[in-house]
């Protein structure tokens, strides 16, 4: 894609920190991170999203997210916890269209807020939720 930042950087046209490369994913400093260590991992493939993410391709860049994790743990910047963090579509705030994977460490009274209302469901929702899903999930499994 031409006008996407992360095929940019993979065929090197935009700078980047490169931290993790191999044949199928890179893995490079986010521009504008949470905390330092903020890695984002993406398939060197043009995927926009999740859903379009073939499953082995979606399992090796999570691999590569988990060795970068405790990576980022080991490396002495600031880290007492981490996340992983996907933004799949505008409206969860993706603001590339290239499937990328943020990895970033967390510490205590930094500034990284998800604002939620997070009280819990009655039962019977959550058992309607349920099976509107798993139904849709047998449907496209099988």
């Amino acid at each position: 894609m031409s006008d996407c930042v992360f095929c940019a950087i993979v065929a090197r046209e935009a700078e980047a920190s490169i931290v993790y490369e191999d044949e199928a994913a890179v893995a490079f400093m986010d521009l504008q991170p949470v905390n330092p260590g903020h890695v984002l991992v993406v398939p060197k493939e043009h995927v926009p999203r999740i859903a379009e993410l073939d499953a082995e391709l979606g399992a090796h860049v999570f691999k590569v997210a988990m060795r970068l994790e405790r990576a980022v743990r080991a490396s002495g910047v600031r880290c007492e916890g981490t996340n992983m963090f996907v933004a799949d579509g505008e409206a969860a705030f993706q603001d590339v269209f290239h499937f990328h994977l943020h990895v970033f460490p967390r510490f205590e009274g930094d500034a990284f807020r998800i604002q939620a209302d997070w009280k819990a469901r009655p039962r019977e929702e959550l058992d309607a939720v349920a099976a509107q899903i798993r139904s849709v999930y047998a449907e496209r499994s099988g």
